[in-house]
């Protein structure tokens, strides 16, 4: 199986299709239910529904997965029946084989219903037509992978601190580095505060948004519910290991302790994200490191010189 472990959570979906060719005397049949069997279309979605929580039992090496959902619709022409299963989930790795299998499965219950009376319907033109989440947004059948354009001069500032996010701590660090981006041209969206549980969906929900810049700032040192760069890492297409290190080698001039921490910086599909300190004393540090390279990095990933 391949390891998905490094991967982010995230909301996904898939749709696929198919097709059970049969005669005009089936589907008058199919749609007066009046066949032979029980009722064809909701025992076919009953079954679609139960392959596609079978998926990882029936196909191998595919990872089981909590599926949120399972729909599986049927629609007519004068000589098919169509399928159609749309399955989601909230995790690590894809939904297509789900979809697809929902639609193997109730097609082949279809024709297991009604080939008592045609028993020459043939199924298939099973196919995948449109797939979200992950990495690569929203697949559709065309081949067009399509994401929301990044949004030039925009930033975002995502606070790890699961005693902020209860209302027991107040958040200091989040207003100075939204402060600091403004002076610096850039738009912050929002400033979020969010438990340390909950860093890797809101930075993959951030993410989602095509902003120019994420700072993070918290959850980089060695406590057990430390998980920002965890969370960030598996989103980077390249690293940037000098304005991290540049980072800690300011903390430590002053903050011993700075040399722990794990921050990481990089892009991701051209979205410059840097993990800062939890204090107000590495903020400002890392602030200060980033004065002198934030928009001539923007630039440069965006194909430009220096950000004017």
């Amino acid at each position: 199986m391949v390891d998905v472990g490094d991967k982010s959570i995230t909301a996904r979906t898939a749709t696929a299709t198919g097709r059970l060719t049969t005669t005009p005397e089936v589907i008058a049949l199919v749609k007066a239910d009046g066949m032979p069997k029980a009722d064809v279309l909701s025992t076919a979605r009953i079954a679609g529904i139960m392959g596609a929580k079978q998926t990882s039992a029936l196909i191998p090496l595919c990872h089981p997965l909590p599926l949120s959902s399972v729909n599986v619709d049927f629609a007519f022409t004068a000589d098919a029946i169509l399928i159609t299963a749309t399955t989601k989930t909230t995790g690590k790795t894809g939904v297509e084989m789900e979809a697809l299998t929902a639609v193997a499965i109730a097609g082949l219950t279809l024709h297991d219903m009604v080939k008592a009376v045609d028993p020459a319907a043939v199924l298939g033109e099973i196919r995948l037509e449109q797939k979200t989440g992950g990495k690569h947004g929203h697949w559709t059948r065309d081949g067009v992978i399509t994401a929301p354009a990044l949004r030039p001069d925009t930033a975002a500032v995502i606070v790890a601190s699961t005693g902020g996010a209860a209302g027991t701590r107040d958040d200091t660090t989040g207003p100075l580095i939204a402060g600091w981006l403004r002076e610096h041209g850039f738009a912050v969206d929002a400033v979020t505060v969010v438990a340390d549980a909950d860093v890797a969906a809101e930075v993959t929900r951030v993410l989602a948004s095509r902003p120019a810049v994420i700072l993070t700032t918290g959850g980089t040192g060695l406590s057990p519910t430390d998980q920002t760069p965890e969370a960030t890492l598996p989103h980077l297409d390249r690293q940037l290991p000098g304005i991290a290190e540049a980072i800690r080698a300011a903390g430590l001039a002053t903050t011993p302790t700075a040399a722990l921490s794990r921050g990481l910086a990089g892009a991701a599909d051209g979205t410059v994200i840097v993990n800062l300190p939890g204090s107000p004393g590495g903020v400002r540090d890392g602030l200060a490191v980033l004065d002198g390279v934030l928009t001539h990095l923007v630039a440069q990933i965006a194909g430009g010189g220096i950000h004017d």
